[in-house]
């Protein structure tokens, strides 16, 4: 099989499952293909599990080298983030069965969370949509470096400490709720982020805040939307700096993005009565950002830690990822054939 003719050698299309099996019901993904997968025209579906040790990258990497023309990610965001990753630039494309608490990529396409007959037919039935892809290289404090992909947000600071302190048993039983105690434990920390940053070719800046968030999509969980004009598929990373002072920027901050950006936004009146950008939080937008702190950070990708870092560069890969969607759901210029 070539790497984008999708097509295995019997003619016949191949889609391959990466599953986490602590997330999925597999019995019940396995009988959903076996009825979608020959009306569809489909061969044998392959299968690879997730381990603790590797979340998806390897089991992804399996499913290319066996000649797979899709691969479906079954699991959580970890699962999803590790695909991507080894899908990155191959032209195969991936269909998402979400689970878990977040489904950050979903939830921002839009697709269904709940419906696994649904997700399996636009699996096997839909189109293919080109989003782009967040990659970034994460400098160590032994000044060692790993470069690593997110398809949703990166993030140092309190984003990356309130994830540290979350409960993951809790997180598991409870879902969102558990980050609760942890965003509480997070905001007693009086360290800030002293960093300086480069966004393309403007001029470096130095700062302190208490968070920096770069998002290749908008929206997290109870349809918060952080970034209001990340667009998955606009060639660009938005990023927002959070750095308020005391209460009154904390209520400016809970102000701008849960009534304004989730409410306000939503209407053409709405939009008209939005304040101008406050003080505690600043929006910018570009391809390419480094940072260089002050001190060793936390990092997190896509909800899950990875590890402090001195300093990174991360940047956008345009139409880095090809992904399975219903189908009638892409705009016209964007439609790629399906299988």
């Amino acid at each position: 099989m070539s790497e984008t003719s999708g097509i295995a050698a019997d003619g016949q299309p191949v889609a391959a499952v990466v599953y986490n099996p602590v997330k999925v019901d597999l019995d019940a993904i396995k009988a959903a293909v076996a009825v979608q997968e020959p009306r569809a025209g489909w061969g044998t579906t392959l299968w690879f599990e997730t381990t603790e040790d590797d979340p998806g990258q390897g089991p992804a990497r399996q499913a290319l080298e066996a000649g797979a023309s899709m691969v479906i990610a079954a699991g959580g965001d970890g699962t999803v983030r590790a695909v991507c990753e080894e899908l990155k630039g191959s032209g195969i494309p991936l269909a998402l069965l979400p689970s878990g608490t977040g489904n950050l990529l979903a939830r921002n396409l839009d697709l269904t969370l709940d419906d696994l007959e649904h997700s399996i037919d636009a699996a096997y039935n839909g189109e293919n949509r080109k989003i782009d892809l967040g990659m970034v290289s994460i400098r160590r404090e032994d000044d060692s470096v790993t470069d690593h992909a997110y398809v949703v947000m990166a993030g140092l600071g309190l984003d990356a400490k309130m994830l540290a302190n979350t409960d993951s048993e809790l997180k598991a039983k409870i879902g969102w709720p558990a980050y609760v105690g942890a965003i509480f434990k997070a905001l007693g920390d009086k360290n800030r982020l002293r960093m300086r940053y480069k966004l393309d070719e403007h001029q470096a800046r130095s700062v302190r805040a208490h968070t920096i968030i770069i998002g290749n999509c908008g929206s997290l969980q109870a349809n918060v939307m952080l970034l209001p004009e990340a667009a998955v598929d606009d060639g660009m990373l938005d990023i927002i700096i959070l750095r308020p002072e005391g209460v009154i920027g904390w209520a400016q901050v809970l102000v701008k993005i849960v009534w304004e950006n989730g409410v306000l936004r939503r209407t053409k009146l709405g939009r008209a009565m939005m304040t101008k950008e406050v003080q505690a939080l600043n929006y910018v937008k570009g391809r390419e950002l480094s940072v260089r702190l002050s001190r060793p950070e936390g990092v997190e990708l896509d909800g899950a830690t990875f590890g402090e870092a001195v300093a990174l560069k991360t940047w956008v890969e345009p139409a880095g990822l090809t992904i399975r969607v219903p189908q009638d759901t892409v705009p016209e210029a964007e439609t790629t054939p399906s299988d």
